[in-house]
């Protein structure tokens, strides 16, 4: 897991608490709902093109 990937894992789960919050306020904000599930689903979107992209090799040194 690279840093980015999992810093966009972090920014996911706090969305998805800030939208778990907005939806059980008496008097939920349905645009803030809207907005909070289209950034959740961007970041959805862009971990899974991190997990599909082929993975870089580390560079092998060769022996001497």
């Amino acid at each position: 897991m690279t840093l980015s990937s999992f810093r966009l894992m972090q920014y996911h789960q706090k969305i998805d608490r800030e939208l778990r919050v907005e939806i059980n306020r008496r008097w939920p904000d349905i645009f803030r709902v809207q907005k909070l599930k289209r950034l959740k689903l961007a970041i959805k979107d862009r971990l899974e093109s991190i997990a599909k992209a082929p993975m870089r090799r580390p560079l092998r040194l060769n022996k001497i």
